[in-house]
């Protein structure tokens, strides 16, 4: 990756960092459409160690942050253009640099000078992060406990404040992909003390300016009174919270379905509901995994895996949520699986997203047949959830 504009624009963030100038640098345009990494945010932080580069991996459904130093960020710099970006884009305190790389490997640079840029530098490691969850006058989070009277983060809650956002923020690229028509329901299964029912249904109505129904199940009549009387408190007219079951509670067509941390089966049973609905998206964390573990009867080299308790219930785990993500797949859903809180939260941390699109016919062949290798490896008859879906 060689051109003038390209020498230029790392001369002048070398100079940048040097005095100490600059405000950001981002990375976008990605070369490789199908690459989950969006783009990248850099900018200069004072740590123990010194000045360092703060880099910002932002993936479609997480961020990764990671510091380096100077030298070292500037190299990975280069080499993310070279390989994964066409544009870079610098803030520094009086000047804009916008670089354009095209396809043929041309470069094209644009330097503004504008006094307008002027902007101090913050070498602050730990920025306030500006959550989607707001908390002025917000009443659930109140209610619920989170925030006091002044609308302050109570510090025993501050871990359950960040688990609701980081909830939020991997849920909104799917919520702003599907379109929905005014009135749609949402149903999160499970609801429980109604943490993140409160939130998503706050972040599609005062956020997203969504018409949408939601509707919690949760078995507990205690907390489906709780959280009733909260939802009228908070003024969240369209929300409601109902006794009942995944399997037997009764709901008009689903558009939306969650159900986090459903036990063994339980999650089956909320996918099954979730696809025989036609919902738009199905949004599960699994939690146990009792019926694929005792299912398994492996009698080729992997029983020196599957013959340690732990390993074999980890390998149950694997094993089940994959023939679930296939399953979904096989039903006409986009799907992706990926770490949901992390392990300071809760110990089951992965969750499996699926968005309504279409499979053609010999695509679901080749899941079927991928299904059924995996399942005669582990010696598995039947996953739960095929048996639902009478497949």
């Amino acid at each position: 990756m060689q051109s003038s504009q390209i020498s230029q624009l790392f001369q002048k963030l070398q100079s940048f960092v040097e005095a100490k100038e600059l405000i950001k640098l981002t990375l976008s345009a990605k070369r490789v459409k199908s690459s989950d990494l969006k783009k990248v945010i850099i900018s200069p932080v004072e740590i123990k160690k010194g000045y360092c580069l703060n880099f910002v991996f932002r993936h479609d459904t997480k961020d990764i942050t990671k510091n380096y130093d100077i030298q070292e960020g500037i190299q990975l710099i280069y080499k993310l253009l070279e390989n994964d970006f066409y544009n870079a884009e610098i803030f520094s305190v009086n000047e804009n640099l916008q670089l354009f790389i095209l396809p043929n490997g041309k470069a094209k640079l644009k330097i503004n000078h504008s006094t307008s840029l002027l902007t101090p530098v913050s070498l602050q490691h730990d920025k306030t992060k500006e959550r989607l969850i707001q908390l002025q006058g917000n009443i659930y989070l109140r209610e619920l406990g989170i925030t006091n009277a002044t609308w302050e983060v109570r510090r025993e809650m501050s871990d359950k404040y960040k688990q609701i956002n980081q909830y939020i923020e991997l849920l909104a690229p799917y919520l702003n992909e599907i379109k929905l028509e005014d009135d749609f329901h949402v149903v999160d299964m499970g609801s429980g003390k109604g943490y993140l029912t409160f939130a998503l249904y706050d972040y599609l109505k005062n956020s997203l300016k969504l018409v949408a129904r939601m509707t919690g199940v949760e078995f507990r009549q205690e907390l489906v009174d709780t959280c009733n009387v909260i939802a009228q408190k908070s003024g969240f007219e369209q929300l409601n919270f109902l006794k009942g079951t995944i399997e037997k509670t009764e709901l008009t067509k689903i558009d939306i379905l969650i159900a986090l941390h459903a036990c063994d089966t339980a999650t089956d049973e909320a996918i099954y509901r979730g696809i025989t609905s036609g919902a738009e998206l199905i949004v599960c964390a699994p939690c146990c995994h009792k019926q694929i573990r005792k299912a398994m009867s492996v009698t080729n080299e992997l029983n020196n895996i599957t013959r340690f308790g732990i390993l074999k219930e980890r390998q149950a785990e694997i094993i089940t949520d994959t023939i679930r993500a296939m399953i979904l797949e096989l039903n006409g859903y986009k799907t992706n699986v990926f770490e949901f809180i992390s392990l300071e939260h809760t110990p089951k941390n992965v969750m499996i997203v699926g968005r309504k699109t279409k499979t053609n016919s010999s695509h679901a062949e080749q899941i079927k047949s991928d299904i059924a290798a995996i399942k005669k490896l582990y010696g598995i008859e039947k996953h739960y959830l095929e048996t639902l879906l009478n497949m």
